[in-house]
């Protein structure tokens, strides 16, 4: 008995020790391959560029509190992928954005020049390449232990380091911001609800190392603002790093019983509140939380056509409903390119439950934002998409979606999440602490 144990504990000590890189391939970061891990030069086509430093500064037609200008507003369109032409663009599309296509005769993909605009501050990649070196996972995968502010995995060698990359990547230290979320019925309907958001980032701080974080990751919080029958309900999030050794902590507010609760569950197949059913909680930011319930695999690496640069559809003053569409969002607002993307595929595990059996992620090399999802259901039917439509922040500088889709095709409904054009744009020198997190807080400020 004592025998196996060992071999047990050797085994795993081996697997963990995988994770980790040696100095000669940690010292590729920055030189050959980005900061992050991506591949520096651009694909032997010349259709993809070699990465430059992305935009890590604004342009000079900035000015602070701007709905960000778009700084490729002079590109020219290289071609429009319909339903009747997608035939010979199939390799590199996602299947959702195949079936959204066919789904919808009307609606088009706009392609443009690839733009490889994502940058971090410098902090950021120094902190990357120490976790290169120091980053392993724990708890059978369902942790990370060695790694503070970057990402964890550069170079990854799992479907699970990949997916710990986007969901410990380096979105800001702090945001407050306004925003509007949609669910788009079947019959073209819908209601804006407008959430106050408050976001305070423990991991990707300033000066964090591994031992400060307490297994956090950040503190989040929402109010509703609007409609009226609605307003005053709020919610706050403690995110841990390892949910499986300690589930997030959720408290909320409602207006109607004027208590606040703590809820037993906030995680995986549960459903999100005033989604109409179509957005569980682990699809918030693409993905987010344990990753215990999936067996996950590391495809590879692929050209794919993704939104990106989102820039037109992020725009002030444009009015919501020339956005949002019956069946999908404005297509003459949105921007895809070519990109080279980490795909990952995860598989539920026996055992478990959720309305998505299967996902296939779309990785961006150059931020580790994913850009789309195939979303399948128990029976292996190809059932939703996700999308972020992301542009670059150069004022912080961060890459992070600034839309976040969800394409139900058999309902024949979807769900649109951030709408910001007329909201005052995202604070990122917000005056948060952790105290402004807490069942306490939630209580005073309501």
């Amino acid at each position: 008995m004592l025998r196996t144990l060992a071999i047990l504990l050797l085994a795993t000590c081996a697997l963990q020790a995988q994770a980790k890189v040696d100095s000669t391939q940690a010292a590729r970061l920055g030189q050959d391959l980005t900061p992050l891990g991506g591949e520096r030069a651009g694909n032997t086509a010349g259709t993809i560029p070699a990465w430059d430093g992305g935009l890590a500064q604004p342009p000079a037609n900035y000015q602070p509190g701007m709905h960000h200008p778009d700084p490729y507003a002079a590109d020219a369109m290289l071609y429009q992928i319909n339903s009747q032409n997608m035939a010979q663009y199939q390799a590199q599309l996602p299947a959702g954005l195949q079936t959204l296509l066919t789904k919808n005769p009307d609606y088009f993909l706009r392609v443009f020049p690839t733009r490889r605009s994502a940058a971090a501050p410098q902090r950021i990649y120094d902190a990357t390449r120490f976790n290169a070196q120091n980053a392993e996972l724990i708890s059978g995968g369902n942790g990370v232990d060695g790694a503070a502010a970057g990402i964890p995995f550069p170079l990854p060698k799992t479907g699970q380091e990949a997916i710990w990359n986007h969901i410990m990547r380096y979105r800001g230290d702090q945001i407050s911001f306004v925003t509007n979320q949609a669910a788009v019925l079947s019959s073209g309907a819908f209601n804006l609800l407008k959430l106050e958001r408050d976001v305070y980032f423990l991991y990707g701080r300033e000066g964090v190392s591994p031992q400060d974080l307490d297994n956090t990751l950040f503190y989040y919080k929402y109010k509703v603002v609007a409609p009226s029958k609605l307003a005053g309900s709020a919610l706050v999030v403690q995110e841990t790093l390892d949910q499986v050794l300690a589930i997030r902590k959720a408290w909320r507010f409602s207006r109607g019983e004027r208590r606040v609760r703590r809820l037993p569950m906030l995680a995986y197949d549960s459903m999100q509140p005033d989604t109409n059913g179509m957005a569980t909680a682990d699809v918030v930011d693409s993905y987010n939380g344990a990753p215990d319930r999936y067996e996950w695999n590391l495809v590879g690496k692929q050209e794919m056509l993704v939104p990106y640069n989102s820039y037109a559809v992020h725009q002030k003053g444009i009015p919501y409903d020339n956005i949002v569409r019956s069946d999908a969002l404005n297509p003459e607002l949105l921007r895809y390119e070519l990109h080279r993307v980490w795909v990952v595929e995860a598989d539920l595990r026996k055992g478990f439950s959720h309305p998505y059996a299967k996902r296939r992620f779309y990785i961006d090399e150059d931020s580790w934002q994913i850009l789309a999802v195939d979303l399948y259901d128990k029976n292996g039917e190809l059932s939703g998409l996700q999308e972020s439509h992301p542009i670059s922040y150069y004022d912080v500088p961060m890459f992070g979606s600034t839309l976040e889709t969800i394409y139900d095709f058999k309902g024949g409904r979807y769900f649109v999440d951030g709408l910001d054009n007329n909201e005052p744009m995202y604070d990122f020198n917000a005056k948060l602490s952790p105290r402004d997190f807490t069942p306490q807080a939630l209580r005073l400020g309501n």
